[in-house]
């Protein structure tokens, strides 16, 4: 799986560190949609943190939180918030990242598969609030747990993605989703190719190895216990310590 989140690594750094004047960079479209699901924040919070505000655009309708508090909220030092919020903006000028433009960034490192459905998922793991759009401080908390996070911050971060539908437990279908969608973002590059009989086997034996208490879900603590054991995966979720 190694070779999945080294792209996906590449790809959550595209979105990162693009910096002002790149003709290829994606942009977004703003949409009257977006644009009423994101609301300003106060501004006596903006007014005291004056790298943000001279970096705004008159057209944009959304302003992330004051820099001090996502130096709290992460892991991230000020300038390295002020750089990404450049990179940031000159991808999204409106503030804010629709999942259409999510799922182009992805496209392009998976170009020999169809990665809109795994994109679609990592997607919903950062946009906290379901607005179908990922704001400055949802990206930059997401990210300084996978780049930055312990293992038991990024194990539940992994924990999250397959949880689809947020009870806090994961099911067979839920598992399966998740596969399936790695698969098909992998393409011919998936090791060893699959079919979808394969790929319900490695789903079942996975599953059979976390559901300790053999109840027919996973919970948090037996996803976290298998994982902790397991070193191969650990030796993969370091994987996202590179992304910065």
């Amino acid at each position: 799986m190694s070779k999945i989140q080294q792209r996906m690594g590449q790809a959550l750094r595209k979105l990162k560190i693009r910096r002002p004047g790149n003709k290829n960079s994606v942009r977004i479209q703003r949409s009257h949609s977006t644009r009423s699901r994101k609301r300003l924040h106060s501004a006596n919070s903006l007014h005291s943190d004056n790298e943000f505000d001279e970096l705004e655009l008159q057209v944009v309708r959304y302003k992330p939180e004051g820099l001090d508090t996502l130096c709290r909220n992460t892991k991230f030092s000020r300038k390295e918030l002020q750089i990404m919020y450049r990179g940031f903006k000159q991808e999204c000028p409106t503030g804010i990242v629709s999942e259409e433009t999510f799922k182009e960034i992805y496209a392009q490192f998976f170009p020999q598969g169809d990665s809109s459905s795994y994109a679609h998922y990592v997607f919903n793991t950062f946009d906290h609030d379901r607005s179908g759009t990922i704001s400055f401080e949802e990206f930059v908390i997401g990210l300084s747990v996978l780049s930055r996070g312990s293992l038991q911050e990024r194990l539940q971060w992994a924990f999250g993605l397959y949880d689809i539908n947020g009870d806090g437990l994961i099911t067979r279908e839920e598992m399966l989703d998740i596969v399936s969608a790695i698969y098909d973002m992998m393409g011919r590059f998936s090791e060893p190719s699959v079919d979808e009989n394969t790929t319900k086997d490695h789903v079942e034996k996975v599953f059979q190895k976390m559901d300790l208490n053999k109840d027919g879900v996973i919970s948090l603590e037996e996803f976290m216990e298998t994982c902790r054991r397991d070193e191969n995966i650990i030796k993969g979720m370091a994987i996202f310590d590179t992304v910065l």
